[in-house]
């Protein structure tokens, strides 16, 4: 058994890994392909997903290679800028104030932050450096990160950027056993979710599943479950009103089962505050519009983009868009109430983008040239100004967010 990755499906243009990679991906591969054998030739697209992203010491995010900025696969908001977490730190701030209270049991409750997959932890300590400056600091900063690697990275960058400050950080393996009040952070989180893929066949649909033919891993398509037949039908009729006709043969696409029960638990967690998802997606009626025949799956690879998931497994992000509506629903359905949703552009503008700039921008052109760039990259729609949004769900808070006070649109969902 080789368990070689599939690389003939095109990938035009992308660098070749070197040795050690390959090996590394190779090893990955051949775990792959004896998952596959031991049940029966072919595992559920998404339980390749999670094997690829997730696998203990060689999934992409489990692994020691450098994902993140210049150097990496992809460049994320904070990254871009600390003007993003200032303005996250403003959101924040506001509701950690109208948090402060008794816990379940009565007892005093400190509010304090959550975040979900802290990246490189430019945006932790960013964040932190800025509610210093708000005078709004919290006791404790928790980092739910299950890579030793980047818990590494993470440590390291708040080290360097807020040294006085990681004491107030604690990295975690699971969600907290205890309630807390406070702010849960999830920025491109949800579009890490393994995902489950179909297409429409004949009126039928199918599930895309992994095999492995003797060589190599394949795509190969079989009916669905019921489970997947249910969610389809799910979709189209939250399409009714905006489609005339269901989704046409050969239509392919996805959707994260996995939402539901992960906002189930985070709804346990949360005693009183707000959950703030930021990612890149779509309201339902956008998301499987008839142009996205292919569906959103994207994977990423020193900042090329491509649609190959099987290419080298384990050294290359692997990402679909969120669809909003069903997050929404799914929110709605673990207690939360949905608060706010908006563009990230709009987003930031709310929280204070406009004035941070001002205060931050000097005389020297090279600074003007920067912090404007910042912002285009942050704001544009051609950028990630409008390809991302921002949701904000709550438990026991109805404060007004200032991050939605320019444009709310939760109609559109």
């Amino acid at each position: 058994m080789n368990g070689l990755s599939n690389t003939d499906i095109p990938s035009d243009g992308l660098p070749e890994p070197d040795d050690a990679a390959k090996r590394h991906s190779h090893a990955l591969a051949t775990q792959i392909a004896q998952l596959c054998q031991s049940r029966g030739g072919a595992i559920a697209f998404s339980e390749f997903m999670q094997q690829a992203l997730y696998a203990p010491g060689l999934g992409y995010y489990s692994g020691g290679l450098q994902k993140f900025g210049a150097s990496g696969d992809f460049i994320t908001a904070p990254e871009v800028s600390s003007l993003f977490s200032q303005c996250l730190a403003r959101q924040i701030a506001d509701v950690l104030k109208g948090v402060v209270g008794e816990g379940l049991a009565g007892e005093a409750v400190s509010p304090g932050i959550l975040e979900l997959g802290a990246g490189s932890g430019v945006m932790a300590a960013d964040i932190l450096l800025a509610m210093e400056q708000l005078e709004t600091l919290p006791e404790r900063y928790l980092i739910l990160e299950l890579s030793a690697e980047l818990r590494q990275r993470q440590q390291n960058c708040i080290r360097q950027k807020a040294p006085h400050l990681l004491d107030r950080v604690s990295w975690l393996d699971a969600l907290p056993e205890q309630v807390f009040n406070g702010v849960v952070v999830a920025n491109e989180v949800l579009d890490a979710m393994p995902v489950e893929c179909f297409k429409i066949a004949g009126g039928e649909v199918e599930a895309l599943m992994i095999s492995y033919d003797g060589e190599s891993l394949q795509p190969t398509y079989i009916k669905a479950n019921a489970a997947m037949c249910e969610q389809v039908s799910v979709i189209e009729a939250r399409l009714k009103e905006t489609r005339e006709h269901p989704l046409p043969d050969d239509y392919c696409s996805e959707y994260n089962p996995a939402i539901k029960p992960w906002l189930d638990s985070l709804y346990r967690v949360l005693n009183r505050g707000m959950v703030l998802l930021i990612d890149y997606g779509y309201p339902v009626h956008e998301y499987y519009h008839d142009e996205r025949f292919s569906g959103t799956l994207m994977c990423h690879y020193q900042h090329r983009a491509h649609t190959n998931p099987l290419w080298y497994p384990g050294l290359q992000d692997i990402t679909a868009f969120v669809d909003f509506t069903d997050v929404a629903y799914c929110a709605v359905a673990a207690g939360f109430d949905i608060s706010g949703y908006t563009t990230q552009a709009a987003f930031l503008m709310g929280c204070g983008l406009a004035e941070l700039h001002e205060q931050q921008v000097t005389d020297e052109v090279k600074n003007q040239v920067m912090l404007s760039q910042q912002i285009k990259t942050l704001t544009l729609p051609s950028e990630m100004g409008e390809r991302f949004k921002a949701m904000v769900l709550t438990k026991n808070y109805d404060e007004p967010l200032r991050g939605f006070a320019m444009q709310d649109l939760r109609n559109r969902l």
